[in-house]
């Protein structure tokens, strides 16, 4: 991470602790909701199948700008499928950083080739060794080790989110993303109910071995970009939400924290971290202040 990008967002976090802000620092673009996979935790792909236009997608993100936000996920669907007559992916990335945010990011499942070096982190679903991931996502393991190892940027972290089926597979990709040299970090999720997938939905218990599990493996000195010091919160689901700072914008459409708000009750079983991660942030929890300090610097 650039200096001056540390103390920016630095700047905006100390505003938001101490005078009780909720303002908006992260944002994400949904692109389309086309997918060319069919995993089985997923309840939000090809509805529609829409792909957005690329004046749309410049008028959310300058929406998103305007409003504060700094930090930007593309998601989809698959966003490497987005495209407008000659705009691709990478001219999307390129158009964020001209706008002026500070860091840029990309959501993807890793099926295409990736030429993405602008990109701050590509966060690519890997969910579990090559028999679980495949069990989820469909035949698709091979091809997207392919393509990281033929990547033209060390940029990716992995992006696994645990469910009943691949629990117990959390060591195996992080050895994974140990042994290939574009592989910077691994970043993991627990799974959030949508409907008609509840019956992937982790236990207590089981959260609480798997905090466990990727515990031990940052103290194994495994690059995960998650906050150990939140794990608490995450295993009780004692974190507040929604995240007021974080927006997500859909053809105009903006929501607060994530599409799953418009799900009643599904933000009391959330589980994502950085949900988690961010809003105990800007409560002032110390030790997660201390814990991003060092895991943001490191691996952005």
């Amino acid at each position: 991470m650039k200096v001056s990008t540390f103390f920016k967002l630095a700047k905006f976090g100390v505003k938001t602790v101490f005078f009780k802000k909720q303002d908006p620092i992260l944002g994400t673009v949904i692109l389309t909701d086309k997918c060319n996979l069919k995993c089985k935790h997923c309840s939000v792909n090809n509805i529609t199948s829409v792909i957005y236009p690329f004046d749309q997608i410049e008028k959310d993100m300058q929406r998103l700008f305007d409003m504060g936000v700094r930090i930007l996920f593309f998601c989809g669907g698959e966003t490497f499928i987005w495209k407008d007559g000659p705009y691709t992916i990478k001219d999307l990335v390129h158009k964020a950083k001209q706008m002026g945010f500070l860091i840029v990011n990309v959501v993807t499942n890793g099926t295409f080739r990736i030429d993405l070096p602008e990109a701050d982190l590509i966060l690519l679903s890997v969910d579990g060794d090559k028999e679980h991931h495949n069990a989820i996502r469909g035949d698709t393991y091979d091809v997207i080790m392919k393509n990281i190892e033929e990547a033209t940027s060390d940029n990716i972290c992995f992006y696994m989110a645990i469910n009943q089926l691949n629990k117990d597979t959390i060591a195996d990709v992080c050895a994974k993303a140990q042994e290939m040299k574009n592989v910077r970090a691994v970043s993991f999720n627990f799974h959030t109910p949508y409907p008609e997938t509840e019956e992937l939905a982790l236990t207590k218990e089981d959260k609480r071995n798997c905090c466990g599990v990727i515990s031990r493996m940052i103290k194994n000195k495994v690059p995960v970009f998650n906050l150990r010091s939140a794990f608490p919160y995450l295993i009780e689901n004692r974190f507040p939400t929604p995240c007021r700072q974080c927006l997500v914008i859909e053809n105009g459409k903006i929501s607060v924290c994530g599409r799953c708000i418009d799900v009643p009750g599904l933000c009391d079983n959330c589980g994502y971290f950085f949900v988690a991660e961010y809003t105990l942030l800007f409560k002032g929890k110390i030790r997660i202040i201390a814990d991003m300090l060092r895991t943001y610097l490191k691996y952005v």
